[in-house]
């Protein structure tokens, strides 16, 4: 930070960066006494790129602008006013620069600009000038960032490399104790600060990401991309009450969108909802790999590449997909994918750790001898085309690199229907080799040590990949029979999706018998916005009967959607609110519990956030229900899980959340509390 400030005090009194700048002058300047601030004024003086028609008509060269630079190095800020003294009756600018300290780590310096212009009358020529000014400014702008990197260059080719952050001057010695030197201290911002100097106070370890951290298990990151890791991890924390990626996983997120924050947050936020709604968690603890996969899938984990990365190994061409399809169905053989991408990010933890650096991908080595048009069964290239499509979306940057083994003449075809699926950075990685070519120089021996080459590839490791073979026939199964068996493996998960429109919310109904038992729940916000509410009644409601609108589904357009409060029901006659409203932001996961202080019935409701004026009444309308129809914005859905625990079973957090020992899953620290509800949010165990 105090680099960039001395950097930026080179500017003056003039700047050959900035040919427009072409001299400046102090026309004030004062200092507090502790020396922790400083404000000076300058009048510069600027040639501004007009044509020479608006200069004559003018009637100057230059335009003179007066710039207000205030430091105060105790709360370590710059800010930076300037406006036009030139034509001020005519044109109004005024432009606002700030310089911070980067909240999460102090050797970050955070830059802010603002301009505004009003022109009232310029000679006739006010769009001329305004587009004058505009290009200026862009210029402007473009150039900042330059200038401070040169003037740091020339700050480092003095050789200084650190100038210490400002510290208050020492107490008045007592009169009996030595005389101190009557000289003026060098301010902390002089150039000419000592290139020595080591007197800086370290930041806290919240403030910034460890750097032997970083280097240890992340890999090198600019600032920038520290910056976004940092920030998205926060959101994130916020957010995502209860487990949350490890940041290996949140950086692949980042690095596949090219660390577009906005871009990253919303594909990460789909995949902790896919995770949960399939519990993908849980995965490696409850997968049990039927014995015909063990027998005929022709693939497996192999020792490692030369980088260190875990080395997948898979005899595509030896495969009998048809048969495995046929036998098992896509279902079954997506959970087996979906496994082997999980041991992966294990396989990647156990390396960083053995090797002592950071490893978050892995090598996979695909042998083609034996592929032919039976590979090319549709039914099977539409299993792989899906299995592409959500290992893609859901492990982004695991594939560090892909060999492609001993291709047959059919494999153009395989890749002509496969590729436009592959992410383009993701089919840079590919290396394709026809024949024996592997062999060669550029091949097998480039990535893999020798040691680890398998011995079907001409090596000498013993590799346990099976061999795998034709699926007998017998044990093809019907279509119908896979179907029903497939809807039934994708349907077992505790968590349930729901729509909520405009004047339609969704009720969940609780039967609670004991009194002080703990309702629990955990929901997502996948779209837009809702407000959460929780309601009490001695009643038993009963769903909301559709009227003749229902004939054409348009009082609940959304099939997953339930009402249960009756529309002659009064609040607090009828029934009473038991927590305080809780708005929930889209993208959000939200856990809470809540102890019943009655029996009776208990309502969990989500419905659509919207103005005040628009939430009066909770019940639907024809005016909304029509209006939900034509916005279609205005249709939230969540997914959520309910359950009711004993009091003598809650132990602070929901027991149906207990997490297995996941690669991709983290516990946060954060948790949230209100002193206005009973609601506790609780992390996930």
């Amino acid at each position: 930070y105090y680099n960039s400030l001395c950097a930026y005090e080179r500017r003056f009194p003039n700047c050959p960066l900035i040919p427009m700048f072409v001299n400046s002058v102090i026309i004030s300047e004062c200092h507090s006494e502790d020396g922790a601030s400083q404000v000076i004024e300058r009048r510069c003086t600027v040639d501004v790129e007009a044509p020479r028609l608006l200069k004559k008509i003018a009637g100057v060269e230059h335009m003179y602008f007066i710039q207000k630079n205030s430091l105060n190095r105790r709360e370590r800020t710059l800010h930076i006013e300037a406006y036009n003294e030139s034509f001020s009756s005519r044109v109004n600018v005024y432009e606002h620069c700030c310089y911070t300290v980067h909240p999460e780590n102090e050797d970050w310096t955070c830059f802010e600009q603002s301009a505004s212009m009003d022109i009232k009358s310029f000679f006739g020529f006010e769009s001329t000038a305004e587009k004058i000014a505009m290009k200026q400014y862009a210029t402007s702008i473009k150039k900042g960032k330059e200038i401070i990197e040169f003037h740091l260059k020339q700050l480092e080719e003095e050789g200084i490399t650190h100038v210490p952050r400002w510290a208050p001057p020492p107490a008045p010695t007592p009169s009996h104790s030595l005389p101190v030197s009557s000289a003026r201290a060098i301010p902390a911002c002089s150039s000419r600060a000592h290139p020595g100097s080591t007197d800086v106070l370290p930041g806290s370890p919240d403030d910034k990401l460890d750097a032997d951290y970083i280097s240890r298990y992340l890999g090198k990151l600019t600032p920038f991309q520290e910056s976004c890791l940092i920030r998205l991890r926060q959101w994130l924390q916020e957010t995502h009450k209860g487990k949350i990626p490890k940041d290996q996983h949140v950086l692949r997120f980042l690095r596949s969108r090219d660390f577009n924050l906005e871009k990253a947050k919303e594909a990460l936020c789909q995949t902790l909802t896919w995770r949960k709604q399939h519990q993908i968690d849980f995965l490696l603890d409850t997968w049990q790999c039927p014995q015909l996969l063990q027998d005929y899938y022709t693939g497996g984990w192999h020792h490692h590449n030369k980088d260190g990365r875990p080395l997948y190994i898979l005899r595509l061409g030896q495969m009998d997909t048809k048969g495995l399809v046929r036998v098992l169905g896509e279902e079954t053989l997506l959970r087996h994918v979906l496994s082997i991408n999980e041991e992966g990010l294990r396989h990647c933890e156990e390396n960083t750790k053995i090797f002592g650096k950071p490893i978050s991908c892995w090598t996979c080595l695909v042998d083609l001898e034996g592929l032919n048009m039976r590979h090319l069964w549709r039914p099977g290239i539409k299993a792989l085309l899906r299995m592409i499509e959500l290992v893609g979306a859901n492990y982004p940057e695991t594939l560090g690199r892909l060999l492609i083994l001993r291709a047959p003449r059919v494999f153009p075809v395989l890749w002509t229907l496969v590729s436009p699926f592959i992410d383009e950075n993701t089919r840079k990685k590919f290396l394709i080799y026809a024949g024996n070519d592997y062999q060669g120089p550029g091949g097998l021996v480039d990535y893999i040590n020798r040691d680890f080459i398998p011995d079907f590839l001409g090596g000498d490791a013993l590799c346990d990949v099976p061999e795998g073979g034709l699926v007998p026939k017998s044990l093809y199964r019907m279509a119908e029979e896979l179907e029903s068996e497939e809807v039934k493996l994708w349907n077992e998960t505790i968590y349930k999706s729901a729509s909520v429109l405009k004047g339609a919310p969704h009720e969940v109904l609780i039967e609670i018998t004991e009194v002080s038992s703990v309702i629990t729940w955990d929901f997502d916000v996948c779209k837009d916005d809702v407000i959460f509410n929780i309601y009490h009644s001695r009643r038993a409601p009963q769903p909301v009967k559709r009227d003749g609108l229902s004939a054409h589904n348009l009082a609940c357009p959304a099939g997953n959607n339930v009402q249960l409060i009756d529309r002659s029901w009064m609040l607090g006659q009828d029934y009473s609110m038991v927590e305080t409203a809780l708005t929930c932001r889209e993208g959000e996961s939200v856990q809470g519990s809540h102890v019943t202080r009655w029996s009776g019935f208990y309502i969990l409701q989500w419905r659509l956030y919207s103005s005040p004026s628009c939430t009066s009444s909770s019940r639907p309308r024809v005016d909304d229900v029509l209006a939900s129809l034509q916005v279609s914005s205005h249709k939230c859905r969540v997914m959520y899980f309910t359950e009711v625990l004993r009091s003598t079973d809650f132990r602070g957090s929901m027991s149906s959340l207990e997490s297995s020992h996941s690669a991709f899953s983290l516990l946060s620290a954060a948790t949230s509390s209100s002193n206005q509800s009973q609601t506790e949010s609780s992390i996930s165990r």
